[in-house]
């Protein structure tokens, strides 16, 4: 047996965070639907799903359009039954990952972040997975003291430390 690999880049804004992850039922969109809007008041999504029996389609919710628009122009690219990429603003990754990681279907995440993104498909005869994802750029070296503080200082302003 055999499979083809396949690169795809994640289309987004630079501010946009997206979370790319696996989980298997059809009500899974309006599920996490429910969990990104109890998870932060005024959040703005689009989430699609690939499903991975029956019709095949992309389910998609979200209370912006063109969020919601460009996750199923990307879930559509991915093409791997049974996963889900949710793109959002005014919130971190951090705000939501465990609201998503609670909603009963879900089984992995495989990334939350607001970097580029590349997704590494795998495709056979039967379809489409994904093996793995490239989340921003290769390290560079260890942080020095002044990096240190600068990290510390970004924590701050941004309100997650006093």
């Amino acid at each position: 047996m055999r499979f083809d690999a396949e690169v795809i880049d994640i289309e987004k804004d630079a501010d946009t965070q997206v979370i790319l992850g696996h989980a298997g039922f059809i009500k899974t969109a309006e599920d996490l639907y429910e969990a990104m809007v109890n998870a932060v008041p005024g959040v703005k999504f689009g989430v699609a799903f690939a499903e991975a029996s029956g019709p095949c389609l992309v389910r998609s919710e979200g209370n912006d359009n063109g969020l919601r628009g460009l996750a199923e122009k990307n879930m559509l690219k991915i093409g791997a039954g049974h996963s889900f990429l949710i793109l959002f603003k005014s919130a971190y990754p951090i705000n939501v990952a465990n609201a998503v990681k609670n909603v009963n279907e879900v089984s992995r995440i495989y990334c939350a972040t607001a970097n580029k993104l590349q997704v590494l498909i795998a495709s056979t005869k039967l379809g489409r997975s994904i093996i793995g994802v490239v989340d921003g750029e290769s390290t560079k070296g260890v942080e020095k003291e002044t990096d240190r503080a600068t990290r510390r200082k970004f924590i701050r302003d941004i309100g997650y430390k006093l």
